[in-house]
């Protein structure tokens, strides 16, 4: 019996064998045909480049020649012919991007990303900017209506023809729905959000208002010294508890999508004829924004009959050219930082309503529907006030103001009605003269911004734009009352009062994000200023040399000598030398100047150094980990050489903390005085904490290995395998204080900065060249997803440029297609 079945054992198990090895090449099988099916559609959703297509809506024929980094030249007829096409291209080359702006601001990012976007949705649905973008929609002329429409002709044609195929990421979430004009404005509506802050420095405030005396509360943000020129030459008690704002602190989101980003933004610089060697004016405008693949920028140039044309950087989502130039006109934007928000305490009036001067007024309420990928939709009560939506509600405490009997209103300017920016913008695109720039400029009533235009003809100037709001009283620091009109706004300041300068004598203007009228001139804008760093390095390049060339202001774009590092030098130099990496890293501080270059160790060790140095002060001050950032601003103020701040160095403690063995007497930067003993123990911990990471020599370290542009998709980054493939990593240098912006998290990662360089010649019609960060595609499979990030990123290029030339004949063509009217 045994021998028996010993026999029989085998050919039980071939079947079985023979089973197994049929399964798995049949597994196999299905895998590649699976694999080759997806890659099959992903290469059917690479956009077509060349060919001849209809294009319903065109009144006439429009050509689009594309150089060898995919940047259109567009020849049309007629802007609204252009507009069209733009949109074409935009979606074809964009969509996913333009799919998650309107997404973002419409509060409909749950619908495809699940309960992790919920709360970027709930702030959006409370703030109303859907329903703002529609309203404003009526609000534009027939001309700007119809430009919205032509473009959103033109973006509904391509998703018409593609569906699904629209762009990869629409595979397995489906056909994005059609493009609608209000769509165009939400863009606008999501500017005004990431370029304007203040009310969350308000709520931040208040948080601290209760563990910080007043005249340590105010130091937090230290008084704005600089010139502020352009030209180069009593609440607590009505408040909600500490704890139920930083739960509300906590609840917003932050832009874009979540990312906790620097708030400043922007260069921008413009030079009169006689400061030209070409002998017309220039122009330098380079954004800062939130970095993301794609980059916010597509570079495209526009030819119109007559001569006209508009070459520079668009925005996917809009028809118009935020930066550019046409033919005798160049405009550029940094963002003003004036206070155009403010949160206000409302007191309840019963459970439906709340106090106003006039008395007792309800709420208006409505409803909104979240709907969630893969769980049941939300419905979102959202409350408003006179002065705008009740933002204390996204607390997560149930929102009914029980624990105080107040809630918290937030008024912003970008959501006042009537907002006819787009309008301005169109009107900017096509004006000739500074008159006309200074009437657009009147027209874009968000975000507040300083627009730099260069005109052939007449010179430079700077307007200020947006509404900037006349309190009643206060200065918009903290949240004010808001039950009996006594911080009302009045109104706007009338655009003509705003501090607009043109043609000044010394034939420069400069703005980096600084302050832009002398202290205690009106009108009232605000309280809070960016230091000046980068506006006073732009001033001492300019001034190296009378006349300069449009390659000189593209060789500035990428300064990186940092002159807050400079300021804060002499007290390191001056440290005695500590044992240790310690002291090795000091040495090399010696005979450094402050140049943030990626090949060299120093930019780390001082990067490391100030916010720890920031963070020690703000813990002697009692400030709670995290209750307040560590601002370069603080910082010279806490070490200032006349020792104005210099008690923040002293621990509120004796004993506790940095400088414990310091005395009273010793001077605050000498040796074993409280400031000195504060950044050598800074210098210490920050060593250590690099020591960790890069290793124990200080002299090995680089920059560059960790200041590094992280580039990536938006959603493909969560992906274990498709997020490294997509994303894109460049060592990069400067940091948050240069020329050439490296805004920065904790880690040191490169995540702000100039994703838009452009510099404009007045003097040739082909004077405009521009580079992005990324590439013109959205399509990770596409040859321009980023072919211009190693030009951005290092300069020169194969001819030694660092722009890319946007004539109206490429260099080097690429595809070639042409757009006719449908029957």
């Amino acid at each position: 019996m045994r021998r028996d079945a010993g026999r029989q054992a085998p050919s039980r198990r071939r079947p079985l064998r023979l089973i197994l090895r049929r399964g798995l090449w049949a597994g196999s099988a299905v895998l590649v045909l699976a694999g080759a099916a997806v890659a099959g559609l992903l290469w059917a959703s690479l956009p077509p480049r060349q060919g001849r297509l209809v294009l319903a809506g065109l009144a006439a024929p429009v050509e689009v020649v594309e150089d060898s980094h995919g940047i259109p030249r567009i020849t049309a007829a007629s802007e609204r012919d252009a507009a069209l096409a733009l949109g074409w291209l935009h979606a074809r080359d964009r969509m996913f991007q333009m799919e998650l702006m309107r997404r973002n601001a419409a509060g409909r990012l749950s619908e495809i990303a699940g309960p992790a976007a919920l709360r970027a949705d709930r702030f959006s649905r409370t703030l109303g900017l859907r329903q703002r973008a529609e309203a404003d929609v009526l609000a534009l002329s027939p001309e700007g209506r119809d430009m919205l429409e032509a473009y959103a002709e033109g973006v509904n044609a391509w998703i018409g023809e593609r569906g699904r195929l629209a762009a990869p990421e629409f595979l397995p979430l489906g056909a994005p729905e059609p493009w609608r004009p209000a769509d165009s404005l939400l863009w606008a509506k999501t500017m005004g959000l990431w370029l304007s802050n203040n009310w969350r420095t308000e709520l931040d405030r208040a948080r601290l208002a209760a563990l910080l005396p007043p005249e340590r509360l105010a130091e937090l943000w230290p008084a704005d010294e600089s010139p502020g020129r352009a030209d180069l030459a009593g609440l607590a008690r009505d408040l909600p508890p500490a704890a139920r704002l930083a739960r509300l602190a906590a609840a917003l989101p932050r832009f874009p999508l979540d990312a906790p980003l620097p708030s400043t933004a922007s260069n921008a610089w413009a030079l009169s004829a006689a400061r030209s060697v070409t002998g017309a004016p220039l122009l330098a405008s380079d954004p800062h924004l939130g970095f993301q693949a794609p980059i916010l920028w597509y570079l495209a140039r526009i030819e119109l009959p007559g001569g006209r044309f508009r070459a520079g950087a668009t925005a996917p989502g809009i028809p118009l050219m935020p930066i550019g130039r046409n033919e005798a006109l160049a405009w550029g934007f940094t963002t003003t930082h004036s206070d155009t928000q403010d949160l206000f305490v409302e007191r309840l009036a019963g459970p439906a309503g709340y106090e106003t001067p006039e008395g007792p007024r309800p709420f208006t309420i409505r409803e909104e529907v979240i709907r969630v990928r893969g769980r049941e939709p939300e419905v979102l009560r959202v409350r408003e006030t006179r002065h705008g939506p009740v933002v204390s509600d996204l607390d997560g405490a149930g929102g009914e103001g029980a624990e105080v009997g107040t809630v918290l209103a937030v008024s912003m300017a970008n959501l006042a009605p009537q907002d006819r920016a787009a309008d301005g913008l169109l009107a900017l695109n096509r004006a000739t003269s500074l008159a006309a720039a200074r009437a657009a400029a009147a027209l874009i009533s968000s975000p507040p911004q300083n627009l730099m235009v260069a005109s052939a003809r007449e010179g430079i100037a700077l307007y200020l734009t947006g509404r900037t709001p006349v309190r009643r009283a206060g200065d918009g620091g903290l949240p004010a009352p808001g039950w009996d009109g006594s911080h009302d706004w009045l109104g706007f300041v009338p655009f003509d009062d705003l501090p607009h300068r043109e043609n000044p004598p010394g034939g420069a203007l400069a703005n980096a994000n600084n302050r832009i009228q002398p202290e205690g001139a009106g009108p009232y804008l605000g309280r809070d200023w960016y230091g000046d760093w980068r506006f006073r390095r732009i001033g001492e390049l300019l001034a190296q040399r009378e006349r300069h060339a449009p390659g000189d202001l593209a060789v500035m774009q990428r300064d990186a000598v940092s002159l807050f590092a400079r300021e804060m030098l002499p007290l390191l130099r001056a440290l005695p030398r500590p044992e240790g990496p310690a002291g090795a890293a000091r040495d090399l501080l010696l005979g450094w100047e402050g140049e943030m270059a990626p090949d060299r160790p120093q930019p780390l060790i001082f990067n490391a150094w100030w916010p720890r140095a920031a963070r020690l002060a703000l813990a002697h001050g009692g400030v709670p980990e995290g209750g307040w950032p560590p601002t370069a601003e603080f910082l010279r103020f806490v070490l200032h050489p006349d020792g104005r701040g210099a008690h923040w160095c002293r621990p509120a403690k004796a004993g506790a903390g940095a400088g414990a063995g310091a005395t009273e007497a010793a001077p605050p930067f000498a040796e074993g005085g409280a400031c000195a003993a504060l950044a050598a123990t800074a210098l210490r911990e920050a060593v250590a904490d690099l020591a960790r990471r890069f290793g124990p020599e200080p002299a090995a370290w680089r920059w560059g290995a960790a200041h590094q542009a992280r580039l990536e998709h938006p959603l493909l980054r969560f992906l274990p395998v498709l997020g490294p493939w997509s994303g894109i990593v460049l060592p990069t240098a400067g940091d948050d204080h240069t020329i050439s912006r490296g805004g920065m998290r904790g880690d040191f990662a490169h995540v702000q900065g100039a994703g838009l360089r452009a510099v404009f010649d007045l003097g040739d019609p082909e004077g405009a060249m521009a580079v992005i960060a990324t590439g013109q595609s959205g399509h990770p499979l596409s040859p321009h997803w980023a072919d211009q990030a190693p030009l951005w990123a290092g300069g020169g290029g194969a001819e030694g440029r660092p722009l890319l030339p946007l004539g109206t004949a490429p260099r080097q063509s690429g595809g070639r297609l042409s757009l006719v009217p449908g029957e």
